[in-house]
This record gives C-alpha cells, structure tokens and sequence, in this order.
C-alpha cells in the first residue's frame, strides 16, 4: 500500500509542475465549451434578401418574418448575389414570384426558402409552390458534404501537416541535431529555409494527393480551377508546416507538442467557413481574423462551389503568404535560444 502512494505522490508532483498540462486538462476544456456554447448558442439566422419590384405588402411581411431586406435594380441584386453580400434575390414576374439563390451553403438556402413559406402560409401556400426557384450556385441537390468538404480538406490538411511537422522538428532539436547545425557557420535562416523546404516537399506531396482523392474519387464538387485548388493547399500546407516548427520550440517532448492543438487547432474549425459566423457575436468573429483556416475555407469555397477565379481568392493568397512569413520569421527569431556559444 506505500509503494502505491508513493507512486501516487510522485504523479501528483510531476503533474503539479508541468504547468502546461495543467492547463490541457482543466483550462482547455473549458475555452473549448465555451466557444461551442457562443457558436452553437448563438442568433437565429436571418437572411438577406433582394427585393426587385416587390409590392410594399410582400417586404412587409419579409422584414416581419426577421429578413434583411435590400431594395436594388435588377443588374444591382444580380452582381450583389454574385459578390455573396446576399442569399437571394426576390424579384415578382407577372404576379409570379421568382426567386435566385446564392446557392453555395444549403443551409442558407433553407433558411431564405422557410422564410418565403412562411409569409404565403396564410391560405396562400400554393403560391410557394408556384414560385420560380434558381441557383447562381449548386443546385437543390446539393449534398451537405458539398458545402462543407472544401472546409474539411484544409482542416485535416492543416492539422495533418502542422503535428507532423512540429513533431520532427521536435526530434531534431532534441536529439542533438539542431545543437550541430547551430554550432556550424550555417546562419539561421539558412537552417529554417533548409527544414521549410525539406518538410515542405512531403507536405506538398501531401497537399497533391488529398486535393486529388477528395475531387476524383471523392466526387467533391468542383466549379472552379484545380490549379487553384491546388495553390492554396500548398500555401496553407506551408502555414502549417511553418507554425508547427514555430511552436515546436516551445515543447520540451512529443506530449507537449501535441497539446498546442486543443490551444491552436481546434479553435479554427469554428472560423474556417463550418460554420456560420453571421449568428455569432460581432466580437467573436473578430478573432477569426488571425486565423489561417478562416482565409484558406473562404478561398477553397469560391473555387470549388462558387468557381470563381483569381480576383475573388487573391486576397486570401495574400494572407497566406503573409502568414507563413511571419511564422517563418518568427521561427528564425526561435532559434536565438538554440545557438551555441
């Protein structure tokens, strides 16, 4: 019996002094609940709808039913709905109501056409059926995977790239590797360039091979260019790849690496396009703005549901590239404490 409590005596100190494991086990959680609860917990979702020569009685009954409603020319609502700044434009055709979707998130969809039957159930409901419905993008039988598969290829891209990563960097520094190379004329961006393009080629390789199973076999939809699909695999596969290194330094073994992912990972898949960020609070969503997966979902979406080109995803790119900057200068900054005296 004293063996075993000095076993547990002993687990219990070596648990009191890792702080960080601490904080894995009991404030990881709790961030984690409490970003479910404000996403999950959040305002109904009210569409914004385009009215074109709609009688005051049918906005009426829109803007009662919670509808955001935008009154524009038909050109107008036309290059909004492409723009994605609304869901739908509702425009009346010789007393027939003719209705265009944006298309590209079913549930969005949803949400505009319950809207619709909601203000014709009045002894009206055959009008709903009556009503002319068009998609800018997809179709009514577009499949929920549609919509959220771009999103998923990243994250698991991401997550994939960022562990294996940071957990071979981890093995160089520890395993002395990193001490020799420290110690030899080799300058410090020059041993981050050589890691970066070492790893990077397999995540590269990684990125290929994910991107064509997820569209050739898969059957994932794709609008757009798969070059383009392509690119931004790669440039999020070398964000990832640069803050897993980045953050490899900071662990001390494999456990540790492996618990910046409740911390760093699991908070992206809530900003990276899985989920609607218009029913969270306006200070929530500000924090997807330092987010990499917010940018590569929003530009792997316009590529393969919206098919849009270059104009539509440059910004995201931009990003990208500058996030992978930062981590890759911030892992050059890193290595000052690894230098041999």
């Amino acid at each position: 019996m004293s063996r075993i409590l000095a076993l547990i005596i002993r687990i219990i100190r070596q648990f009191s002094h890792d702080k960080r494991s601490l904080a894995l086990l009991f404030v990881a959680p709790i961030v984690i609940m409490l970003m479910l609860y404000l996403v999950f917990n959040g305002s109904e979702y009210k569409p914004e709808i385009a009215v074109v020569n709609a009688p005051e009685t049918l906005i009426s009954k829109l803007e009662e039913q919670g509808a955001k409603i935008h009154r524009y020319e038909a050109e107008k609502a036309e290059q909004e709905l492409k723009d994605d700044h609304i869901d739908a434009v509702l425009s009346i055709n010789d007393s027939v109501p003719d209705v265009r979707l944006e298309g590209s998130d079913p549930s969005v969809n949803k949400a505009v056409l319950l809207t619709l039957q909601q203000i014709f159930q009045d002894g009206q409901i055959e009008e709903l059926f009556k009503t002319h419905v068009s998609y800018l993008h997809g179709s009514e039988d577009m499949a929920k995977f549609d919509n959220f598969g771009p999103v998923l290829l990243g994250y698991f891209s991401f997550i994939l790239v960022f562990l294996l990563s940071g957990v071979a960097f981890l093995r160089e520094r520890t395993g002395g590797t990193l001490e020799r190379l420290m110690a030899s004329p080799l300058k410090r961006w020059e041993i981050v360039a050589g890691y970066l393009v070492g790893f990077g080629i397999f995540a590269a390789i990684q990125a290929v091979l994910i991107v064509l199973f997820s569209i050739k076999v898969l059957g994932m939809m794709m609008n757009g260019s798969f070059w383009y699909v392509l690119l931004i695999a790669l440039l999020m596969a070398c964000a990832a790849l640069t803050l897993g290194i980045f953050l490899s330094t900071f662990a001390n073994n494999e456990t540790q690496m492996s618990q910046f992912i409740p911390l760093v990972i699991v908070p992206q898949i809530f900003f990276s396009g899985l989920f609607n960020v218009e029913t969270m609070a306006e200070w929530l969503r500000g924090i997807g703005i330092i987010m990499p997966l917010t940018y590569a979902g929003d530009a792997l979406r316009n590529i393969m549901i919206r098919g849009e080109g270059w104009s539509a995803i440059a910004a995201d790119v931009y990003v990208l590239i500058g996030f992978s900057l930062l981590f890759g200068s911030a892992n050059v900054l890193a290595l000052k404490k690894h230098r041999v005296l």
